[in-house]
């Protein structure tokens, strides 16, 4: 089920230039190309990021459930991957941000995006910031 919601929502965004509507409506989505931590198996998800200069940052939320997204595990194996933005794909290097500037940069989403804070109080685990950095 999950699979075939994103198989929508990337097809969508490619159709539109990376833009979609539904859940999705209206905010910044980029789609993110991870190869498998276990399988070595080519990914492509669909997430929301917020720009921080020159970088982009996405949030492992998987929607406040108990446990990290499988995306977010590829991101750790292989951080050297490409993202999707609008019609550009480009090359980046990801990191998890850490402390102070993983709640700075949550706090920000969160302001715009009221769900992210309430994805957050929801779970136990700290929902990972990961940013992503442009290689070239």
């Amino acid at each position: 089920m999950a699979q075939d919601w994103n198989a929508q929502t990337i097809s969508e965004f490619r159709r539109n230039h990376g833009q979609v509507g539904g859940y999705f409506k209206g905010a910044p989505l980029l789609l993110l190309h991870t190869t498998g931590a276990r399988t070595g198996k080519q990914r492509v998800n669909p997430v929301m990021y917020l720009k921080d200069g020159g970088r982009l940052v996405v949030f492992a939320s998987n929607g406040g459930a108990p446990k990290n997204p499988d995306w977010y595990y590829n991101l750790k194996a292989h951080p050297d991957i490409e993202a999707e933005v609008g019609d550009d794909l480009v090359e980046v290097h990801v990191e998890e941000a850490l402390g102070a500037e993983r709640d700075e940069l949550y706090g920000r989403q969160s302001a715009l995006y009221p769900r992210f804070g309430e994805y957050q109080r929801g779970t136990k685990r700290r929902i990972p910031v990961m940013v992503l950095t442009p290689r070239k």
